[in-house]
């Protein structure tokens, strides 16, 4: 279980948000709306671990933030999520299939060529596993991020945006994703500007400064 206490977070001198609250349980997903610029990204760099709070806290599978108790460490929290966020960090130059290679090795993961094709494959890509990032469309590099998901074995995918540029199918190809990760126990916290509704006991959660 993912629980968010008092959280806040400046950028520069500006405040994006301040005493955000809530719990995300297996099986959940929680929708996190706000204005452009309210802070949905930061607050979901703040879970994954890549950046760091200084007000309020962040507790995964614990005992109450106001318990006294040593916080997790952002090296805790990256093993127990999988982040797709807005900028798809892949590497141009490489393939879809050593871009996903290199992200598992990066995190520590195993995963052979057959769960890496098989991924791929899944997010529409079979036969373009091998070509270059910097030759495929937009949806088909957000396909490729989120190929990440599959070979994951994370409870909480956090998610930015995840919908941008892809068409029809393929937004129904990871509905259909979302869903089984629910369904199997699993957690998620996005971003989104088009409504969404998955399977599972659903949230929103609208951020304000």
């Amino acid at each position: 279980m993912l629980q968010i206490s008092h959280l806040g977070c400046h950028k520069g001198d500006r405040l994006l948000f301040s005493d955000v609250s809530f719990e995300l349980k297996p099986g959940e997903w929680l929708h996190l709306q706000g204005d452009n610029g309210s802070g949905k990204t930061s607050l979901l760099r703040l879970v994954s671990g890549l950046a760091a709070h200084s007000i309020g806290h962040i507790t995964w599978n614990g005992p109450p933030p106001d318990a006294e108790t040593t916080p997790p460490s952002r090296a805790d929290m990256r093993a127990h999520v999988v982040y797709v966020g807005h900028q798809l960090a892949l590497k141009d130059d490489l393939s879809a299939f050593e871009n996903l290679q290199t992200h598992a090795q990066i995190n520590a993961q195993t995963v052979d060529d057959s769960q890496t094709m098989d991924a791929l494959a899944q997010l529409g890509l079979r036969g373009r596993e091998h070509l270059a990032v910097q030759v495929l469309s937009q949806g088909q590099k957000r396909r490729a991020a989120l190929a990440r998901l599959l070979v994951s074995t994370a409870p909480l995918w956090l998610l930015d945006e995840p919908f941008v540029a892809l068409d029809t199918k393929a937004c129904d190809r990871l509905t259909h994703l979302i869903n089984q990760h629910i369904d199997r126990g699993g957690m998620v916290l996005l971003t989104s500007h088009q409504a969404v509704t998955f399977t599972g006991q659903g949230h929103a959660y609208r951020l304000a400064a």
